[in-house]
């Protein structure tokens, strides 16, 4: 439907004061219709910015998303829908709401563009007739010249990005009367319009004799009059309900000049305006755009804003407010300032651009027991946070903010939008930063971190947090072109919308775009869509995991499953499942059965003759798979067979070098665990560091050998069960020499200058008599001037050396001695030359 705009409502205060009573018996009427409640089942709804008027950012009755099911297998994009331009402001969400001409109902979200349009979206699919909105309003009319706002004229492009200003801010809805609030600007004929339309959040249709145009004016206490002017003003922060009662925040286009920070409040039933305040009607700016975070109110309806740069001179009876947090109270005679809180470096903040109106003020809950009760938060571009009593914030010290309860520097930038507050502390990032909680303990928040993420977050966009009360806490929030998900209490990563390469992909948002997460999913809008993140379709295991079977052998179970809606908890039958063992050899009696009726789907796996763990997947494109895991362990021992030390060989009384391994494997040569083998070296003498040993997880026997005093070949046996013996064979060598003696060729008569006619040999020997196979024995005749066959000799594999001795020139006894190095004794013969 297309909206075209109305007459402006203006009556006297009596008349005003009577269309209110009027509307309000109507709302009451209308509530009785309304299905927000009373609802089978208990569903959460997000009906305005950051969650609640308090903007803590939480959403604390999520029950179906936690930190255990938000992952790339579980979690990730289940559908998006058109818009017909750039979304701002933050998706809202109704559930149980029932839509005219539709015969069931249905959960909503509500998105609104800068094409002045707001569009009703089934929450949960987009098939079938929810394929399109449930309905869709525009509120301009080309044919009449009533069009957007183009970027050209509303000028600052380069900031804001804004191809055309239309709707910017977050509505807000009443679930009460089941009216959605939106403030829309137009470009009608070259004269710029803000209208608040009251939207029926089932039909889209104009409630309360709406829209009305937004004007306004604010007298100085010096007489003058500042005027809204609409061409300059945007309505950036979401719009706040409270106490029956529309409140809007209003500043620059993202450039300054010509605009003036406002807050107009309108009665919610009848649309007329019932309080404007400027922020700095004297000299002008002081915006209040807050990065889109909506206006503030406490408990007891206290509204708080905080202003951009500007002049500042209230310390000196004025009324400009720049760079100031604010706190205004609602009267029967209109919305005056009730106290407010500037840092002692306003000026510099102000020329600087470092203004407090990047962020909004987060109002905590009540702290008992201490000196300030009532606390708020607030921060800007500087990233440094004010901790302030909400009942005396301090107005102005300029030689320092010692006058506020606490004012901490986190370490970070810029901060856009509103920190997230959940389970006692403030999370809060900005510029390039980690995201760092700070726990809030007596009134205080602590000065350091009590937990920070590894990940640098970058600005520019605000987080919040669902949980389950106070746990299965989840921070979301947008990090460029990348929508992430921590673990809130440990800030650890869960998700990232790059984990699944491309499947997951967020188009590009908006400045300060802010996610909603309700009922199990999460919301984005985009520069071009709605994009809907939840849980896949799952496949649950039902039967049959963690068996344990012999190999090449069935499990004893089948492997079942059950393919359901994560949500509804209904099973979807006719679903071709495929089960797979990744290539690991077993066999199924089928690998894609059916689901049943009811849900179920089976199949029975062979294992195969390899003993191992097998991760089994059931899959079904577009659902979260189910992992099976089974094990399959060894038939019965085979025999006995070597895996290390065998042909080893050793000194005489030393450690083999490497232990003697051996496996009893099964007929598949898998090694069979818990087997006793024994081991012995047929009486050699030699020592076993264990003469038995049990085989471990893969069928091992191990033990360590040492052999004897004897040089000589070795038989290592091994024997388990009644299984054919193993012979490993080692061979024991002789020690180092020790001992030489004369064998043989000594006392030998010949002429001179002549072989004797035997060689002279010796014998070498270790410590225990076992031969010295090659070693270096040295012959010498003293120089007498005999020679031999070879200097020096070797030992054979007997241990001993043998040389040819020719006699010297001369007559006479002549004496030869064989050494070995390292050997004290010496071997002598004595040869004579007549």
């Amino acid at each position: 439907m297309r909206v075209y705009p109305v007459c402006e409502l203006i009556a006297h205060r009596s008349v005003r004061n009577s269309f209110r009573e009027l509307a309000r018996v109507a709302a009451v009427i209308a509530m009785a219709a309304l299905p927000l409640s009373g609802s089978a089942e208990a569903q959460v709804n997000v009906v305005t910015y950051h969650n609640d008027n308090a903007r803590t950012g939480v959403n604390a009755n999520e029950t179906v998303l936690t930190p255990s099911n938000v992952n790339k297998n579980n979690f990730g994009k289940l559908f998006t829908q058109g818009v017909d331009g750039i979304v701002v402001g933050q998706p809202l969400y109704l559930s149980n709401i029932s839509i005219p001409g539709s015969s069931e109902t249905h959960n909503v979200v509500y998105v609104a563009t800068q094409h002045d349009s707001v569009y009703a979206f089934d929450a949960d699919n987009n098939a079938g007739i929810n394929a399109q909105p449930l309905w869709h309003v525009s509120f301009i009319n080309p044919a009449a010249g009533i069009t957007t706002v183009p970027g050209t004229v509303q000028g600052c492009t380069g900031v804001t990005a804004f191809t055309e200003l239309g709707i910017v801010s977050t509505p807000v809805i009443d679930p009460n009367t089941g009216t959605l609030y939106v403030i829309a600007k137009t470009d009608e004929n070259g004269t710029f319009v803000h209208r608040l339309h009251a939207l029926d959040v089932a039909t889209g249709q104009e409630k309360f004799n709406g829209p009305v145009k937004l004007k306004a004016t604010f007298r100085t206490n010096t007489g003058s009059v500042a005027t809204f002017k609409d061409l300059y003003q945007m309505n950036r922060p979401g719009l706040l309900l409270v106490n029956g009662t529309i409140y809007a925040g209003f500043g620059s286009n993202g450039c300054n000049y010509g605009n003036q920070g406002w807050v107009l409040a309108y009665d919610a039933l009848t649309l007329q305006q019932v309080g404007a305040f400027d922020t700095s009607p004297v000299k002008g700016l002081s915006s209040i755009w807050q990065s889109g975070a909506g206006l503030t109110a406490d408990s007891a309806g206290n509204i708080y804003a905080e202003t951009g740069e500007g002049p500042f001179d209230a310390d000196m009876g004025g009324q400009d407010f720049g760079s100031s947090v604010l706190k205004l109270t609602q009267t029967p005679n209109g919305l005056p300032l009730t106290d407010y809180f500037t840092p002692y470096n306003q000026a510099t903040l102000s020329q600087m651009d470092l203004d407090l109106s990047s962020a909004g003020v987060l109002v905590l809950p009540d702290q008992p027991g201490g000196a300030h009760p009532h606390l708020a938060v607030a921060t800007g571009k500087q990233g440094i946070l004010y901790l302030l009593d909400r009942d005396n914030m301090g107005h102005y010290n300029p030689a320092g903010d010692t006058q506020i309860v606490q004012e901490l520097s986190p370490g970070i930038g810029e901060v856009n939008g509103v920190p997230v507050y959940w389970n006692g502390k403030l999370y809060v990032f900005g510029g390039v930063s980690p995201i760092k909680a700070f726990s809030l303990n007596n009134g205080l928040f602590s000065t350091t971190p009590v937990v920070q993420s590894a990940t640098l977050i970058g600005g520019g966009h605000v987080a919040t947090i669902s949980a389950n009360v106070n746990t299965n806490g989840i921070l979301w929030v947008i990090n460029g072109t990348n929508m992430q998900a921590y673990g809130a209490g440990t800030l650890k990563l869960l998700y990232t919308t790059k984990d699944a390469g491309t499947r997951d992909t967020l188009p590009t948002t908006a400045h300060f775009a802010t996610q909603t997460v309700a009922n199990g999913k999460v919301y984005v809008a985009t520069r071009q869509n709605l994009v809907v993140y939840g849980l896949f379709p799952a496949l649950l295991t039902v039967a049959g995991n963690n068996q344990t079977a012999i190999v090449n052998t069935v499990l004893p179970v089948a492997l079942k499953i059950k393919a359901v809606d994560p949500y509804s908890g209904q099973p979807f039958s006719g679903v071709t499942v495929t089960f797979s063992d990744g290539g690991k050899g077993g066999t199924f009696s089928t690998t894609t059965p059916v689901t049943d009726a009811n849900g179920f789907a089976s199949t029975t796996y062979t294992l195969s003759k390899i003993a191992r763990t097998v991760t089994i997947t059931a899959s079904v494109a577009g659902f979260a798979g189910a992992v099976l895991t089974e094990t399959g362990t060894p038939a019965a021992p085979k025999w006995i067979v070597p895996l290390k030390g065998n042909n080893q060989s050793a000194p005489v009384t030393t450690q083999l070098p490497a232990a003697l391994v051996v496996k009893v494997a099964d007929q598949y040569s898998n090694g069979v665990p818990g087997i006793t083998v024994n081991f012995n070296d047929g009486g050699a003498g030699g020592k076993l560091s264990a003469t038995s040993a049990i085989t471990d997880s893969l069928g091992r026997a191990t033990t360590l050998y040492t052999t004897s005093t004897k040089a000589a070949l070795v038989t290592i046996n091994a024997s388990a069960l009644s299984l054919a013996i193993l012979h490993m064979h080692e061979t024991a060598t002789a020690g180092p020499a020790t001992n030489l003696a004369a064998v043989s060729g000594g006392g030998q008569t010949a002429p001179a200058s002549t072989q004797l006619a035997q060689n002279l040999v010796v014998h070498v020997s270790d410590q225990y008599g076992n031969a010295v196979p090659n070693a270096s024995v040295v012959f010498s005749d003293g120089g007498a001037g005999g020679s031999f066959s070879a200097v020096p000799a070797t030992s054979d594999t007997s241990g001993n050396a043998s040389v040819a001795y020719t006699t010297p020139p001369s007559s006479g006894v002549y004496h030869i001695s064989a050494s070995v190095s390292g050997v004290a004794a010496t071997a002598t013969f004595t040869a004579t030359v007549p």
